[in-house]
């Protein structure tokens, strides 16, 4: 068994842009762009692929990559990635989200880093560039120790300049410690066990964010920051944005 792994989950269904990882994308799928991007980026990590519909499994396999069939009641890609390292049997497990096709080498290892040193669980942000972009609640800001561990995720804008109000701009968003998260994680094999053990959170369940529930069971969660480009494909605009970034 690996003692790292990757283990991307994918769900066919997605509420704001449906079926987006077969979204054809210059004559091909998403998820096989985010496939072959990780394979490029860490050939030596073992790569799986854990999906809840036949059709994500026949899209991967029939690339070359392996898939896990999983439980499709799960409610977060935590949980998924948890039955699915069930079979992989992986210490250290780095989830990249299957939307997420310009994840690089380097934000792969920072993760890969964080366990090696340590932490139970890690991630990555990003600082914000635009203020449009902090205004989008689909864009989840992070908000760190002094540390780098993690205080609070949220989809509001955080923090919130009591001085300024609603009238920062890009500028103010650039010199203050305006962070997005990224959709990478990092787990040592007990923690992703235990998690889909843990009661919900109410904050997790308000802003229908699932790290959240680590942070109110009492986890740290470490981050890293990192400055490679990413597109997270939510929507069928980001989905045109990628393929305007392919050329």
């Amino acid at each position: 068994m690996p003692s790292a792994a990757i283990i991307v989950p994918c769900r066919l269904e997605s509420t704001r842009f449906p079926r987006k990882l077969l979204h054809p994308i210059k004559g091909r799928p998403l998820l096989l762009w985010v496939a072959e991007r990780i394979r490029s980026q860490t050939p030596e990590i073992p790569l799986w692929f854990a999906v809840d519909d036949p059709l994500l499994r026949d899209c991967v396999e029939g690339a070359g990559f392996r898939a896990i069939v999983t439980d499709p009641a799960h409610q977060s890609g935590t949980d998924r990635i948890a039955e699915a390292n069930r079979t992989v049997g992986a210490e250290h497990v780095i989830n990249v989200q299957a939307d997420e096709p310009l994840v690089s080498a380097a934000q792969l290892n920072a993760l890969a880093g964080m366990l090696a040193a340590g932490a139970a669980m890690a991630t990555l942000v990003t600082p914000f560039k635009r203020i449009v972009d902090f205004y989008n609640p689909n864009q989840v800001k992070a908000v760190l120790r002094a540390d780098g561990r993690a205080l609070f995720f949220s989809r509001s804008r955080l923090p919130f300049s009591r001085d300024l109000g609603l009238t920062i701009d890009d500028a103010w968003v650039q010199a203050n410690p305006c962070y997005r998260h990224l959709g990478l994680y990092a787990y040592h094999a007990d923690l992703l066990a235990k998690i889909g053990t843990l009661p919900p959170g109410r904050y997790e369940q308000i802003e229908k964010l699932e790290q959240l529930r680590v942070l109110e069971n009492g986890y740290d969660i470490h981050c890293a920051i990192t400055e490679d480009p990413t597109i997270g494909v939510d929507t069928p605009d980001d989905a045109e944005k990628f393929e305007q970034w392919l050329g």
